[in-house]
């Protein structure tokens, strides 16, 4: 059974208020209105008997009068009568019959009722995700496909080595080396092996030095690696997960003292390394190497053992960047869907633009987006099983699902219910301006002509 929600003390007090003016009100006796109805005839006759005329009688001038002085009371004096009188735990239900609270039932079921179809997908709307989902998934496997090392470098499908090409194009290798070599990109965290380190590191090799440094991962790179910049120092999580922090001494050369001068040698020097052999690895790809447990596949490799083997194998930045095309389809063509349904429903362009996630403004978009990554990501999983291959993980894709899953795990567990309480409760208000209107109304067709003042609470 649901508990009923404990009222304020505001709340409690209008309620104690309401039940003792109805109480006030069952007091006061009215004469019916066929006893009213025999006393005017019995007037007329008495009228008519000494020869008066009604129909010709005159009213009766009345002179003029002082004007009525009308006193509000003062409001904590009304409560604490009403207390004295009523109690101060009345129940508002008390106040309406059955019928009223029933109908009170149906009209807020009814609310609830528009609210859920305002956020409940139709077969078009999952159709929309569900086809966003396969078409994301299509281009991921047979246009970005899995890297592998060749003869002339890294080859995936014909996107990815589009993509690829693309950044070998912007960032010629010639310029990239002399940029490497000049003294505005060389860093402090560029340490190729331990000749120069003062705590051993766990791998540190010209393989995977940019894969262990955090200053060298694309996000992270511009907190931790600036602080490295600035510190003169080289932070690192080694192949077996041990976190390091040392002063590079060897490069204190290195450091910049003003931080958007470190900023700009953190730029310089991630373009430097874009588009080397062993490029930079995939946004925080590098915290993986905290990940020491597992027993994955025949050689029984750990979490950590298997996303190192993927650096190694070619999945870096420029591979993530291709594989977040198949994403960037299923997101895109969610949003223009959705906004083409929006349309034809009869909302105008600037309501049906899909920009904002905000579930009051576009009730539908979030879940629609869940459930296009959803259907990208189990069919990502699917690759993965067939193939074998950890380098078939679509890890933007992942990503994407993680954001949307807990967006709509928080949606349904802590907002829904506080969303629709505020749906309910703003048409209430609205409905409640008027009956307001209506009071204020006849409180000034009842004050006409009289002094309204407020009781002083002192007396």
């Amino acid at each position: 059974m649901k508990h009923k929600k404990k009222l304020s003390k505001a709340e409690q007090q209008i309620t104690n208020v309401l039940t003792y003016h109805e109480k006030e009100l069952q007091a006061i006796s009215f004469p019916k209105s066929d006893k009213l109805d025999l006393k005017i005839a019995k007037l007329e006759l008495e009228m008519q008997a000494v020869g008066i005329d009604i129909g010709k009688a005159k009213p009766v001038q009345q002179e003029v009068s002082v004007p009525q002085v009308l006193v509000l009371p003062d409001w904590e004096r009304l409560c604490v009568e009403a207390e004295k009188s009523i109690g101060s735990e009345c129940n508002i239900e008390n106040l309406f019959t059955e019928e009223e609270l029933m109908a009170n039932h149906l009209a807020i079921k009814k609310l609830n009722d528009d609210f859920n179809a305002l956020h409940r997908l139709d077969r078009y709307d999952i159709g929309i995700a569900a086809l966003a989902g396969i078409l994301g998934s299509v281009v991921d496997i047979l246009m970005v496909g899995i890297p592998q090392k060749g003869y002339d470098g890294l080859e995936a499908g014909p996107l990815a080595d589009h993509v690829r090409a693309w950044f070998d194009q912007r960032f010629p290798e010639e310029e990239m080396q002399k940029l490497a070599n000049s003294k505005e990109s060389k860093v402090p965290f560029d340490a190729q092996d331990n000749r120069n380190t003062r705590e051993y590191i766990v791998g540190l090799s010209a393989y995977y030095h940019r894969f262990l440094s955090l200053g060298h991962d694309p996000l992270l790179g511009f907190v931790v690696g600036v602080l490295d910049i600035i510190n003169g120092s080289m932070t690192t999580i080694d192949k077996e997960g041990k976190f390091v922090s040392q002063i590079m001494e060897n490069y204190s050369n290195r450091r910049e003292t003003e931080l958007f001068a470190a900023i700009a040698k953190q730029i310089a020097h991630l373009k430097s390394d874009l588009t080397t052999s062993m490029g930079l690895p995939a946004p925080l790809m590098g915290l993986f190497n905290l990940l020491q447990f597992g027993s994955i596949g025949e050689e029984e490799q750990t979490i950590a053992e298997i996303v190192q083997g993927m650096y190694y194998e070619g999945y870096d930045f420029i591979h993530f960047c291709a594989q977040s095309i198949p994403v960037m389809v299923t997101e895109v063509v969610i949003r223009l869907g959705y906004a083409l349904k929006r349309i034809k429903e009869g909302y105008g362009v600037l309501e049906s633009v899909p920009v904002s996630l905000n579930r009051t403004k576009h009730p539908k978009l979030s879940t629609m987006l869940f459930i296009g990554h959803s259907a990208s990501a189990t069919i990502n999983a699917g690759k993965i099983y067939f193939k074998k291959s950890p380098m078939a993980i679509n890890y933007p894709q992942w990503i994407a699902f993680a954001k949307y899953s807990f967006s709509q795990m928080r949606w349904a567990v802590l907002e829904k219910d506080d969303m629709r309480d505020a749906y309910v409760s703003e048409i209430q208000f609205e409905n409640l301006k008027g009956i307001s209107y209506m009071i204020n109304n006849t409180f000034e067709q009842f004050a006409d002509g009289c002094i309204v003042i407020s009781e002083d609470p002192s007396k």
